[in-house]
């Protein structure tokens, strides 16, 4: 504490410290709170994102599934309790840390916009926080129908909800973004998945400029092996071809022994190698599309140079007609007449 005061008078001329709790198993949770400065609040229940890679989240969960009944209640109070003293507008996060092995909070920070995470809280609520947010901000009180957000009694948790954020980065090398031009893109489909993104199509060109984040793809299912189930089978469907993606890496994170157990802290990614350990994907469709091209443009080494074969193909043959061709509508109308 005394080296940290003089290096604190040192640096910016005052002497004053504060201490904080060291918690060496932490997990990552939050509340999503809603507040319409009416003296309105709502929670939409808490967020588990302690799969971090450099503090910034990789994989987020909704809810957090190793918090009994009991703990969420106590930790949607904090973040309501926050959100109420401080009159609240619009949409904010409640960050929190739990101590793993004795499972208690302690307060992070407030974030007062809606987030990236916010896709898991939606898919299990039901309710459009983005939609929620602007009705507040025109002047409609949370609890009644035009906000879009009902009352606390009514905001229930329906099934998990798991989103996977979807890089160009290459994890074979430091995590380094990769850019270039995105030569081949499929997306994954089917019941209880989202997919979130505005960049990830056929011939679109990523630069160095801006954040390397591509898509955001969430799943959603009744329990949480569902859950996992569903996104490991949308990020086998993904083909993203031209530029590097973190797709397998994520594929080794949910599929991780301890991610199904929910015994990960926030230093999951950093003591757990054999995430690294990946099986790259052979990319054979490309690899057969690029062959066919070729042959059909370059012609096969093997016969490249030889002359053609004579086609062996007959000349048509035209069928002989002997009967009358029958009358149609247009004969039928003359026939007819105007009249």
């Amino acid at each position: 504490v005394m080296e940290g005061k003089r290096e604190a008078k040192a640096a910016f001329g005052k002497d004053e410290v504060y201490l904080e709790k060291l918690i060496e198993r932490a997990r990552h949770v939050e509340v999503q709170v809603l507040g319409d400065g009416q003296g309105n609040a709502v929670h939409l229940f808490e967020r588990d994102c302690s799969i971090q890679r450099r503090n910034q989240k990789v994989v987020e969960r909704a809810p957090a599934p190793y918090l009994s009944e009991a703990l969420r209640q106590e930790l949607c109070g904090y973040a309501l309790k926050i959100a109420n003293e401080t009159s609240y507008i619009g949409a904010g996060t409640v960050e929190f840390l739990q101590d793993a092995d004795t499972g208690k909070f302690y307060f992070i920070e407030v974030n007062p916009r809606i987030q990236v995470e916010h896709t898991v809280t939606e898919m299990v609520t039901g309710i459009d926080i983005v939609k929620a947010q602007i009705h507040i901000l025109d002047g409609f009180a949370i609890g009644t129908p035009e906000s879009g957000v009902p009352a606390q009694k009514d905001i229930r948790l329906n099934g998990h909800a798991l989103q996977c954020r979807i890089t160009t980065e290459d994890p074979e090398h430091n995590f380094i973004p990769d850019y270039g031009r995105i030569t081949a893109y499929r997306g994954a489909t089917g019941f209880g998945i989202r997919l979130d993104g505005g960049t990830a199509y056929s011939g679109a060109v990523i630069t160095r400029f801006y954040d390397p984040l591509l898509e955001k793809v969430t799943a959603w299912a009744p329990t949480p092996a569902e859950t996992i189930a569903r996104m490991n089978r949308a990020l086998r469907e993904f083909r993203i071809r031209g530029v590097a993606t973190n797709l397998t890496f994520l594929e080794a994170i949910i599929n991780h022994q301890s991610f199904a157990d929910n015994s990960y802290t926030t230093k999951f990614i950093d003591t757990t190698p054999e995430l690294f350990q990946q099986v790259k994907r052979q990319d054979r469709a490309t690899k057969l599309l690029n062959y066919l091209a070729d042959v059909s443009v370059n012609g096969h080494p093997e016969t490249r140079g030889r002359p053609m074969p004579k086609a062996d193909a007959a000349a048509p043959i035209v069928p002989y007609l002997n009967g009358k061709v029958p009358g149609g509508s247009k004969q039928r109308l003359d026939a007819l007449g105007p009249e």
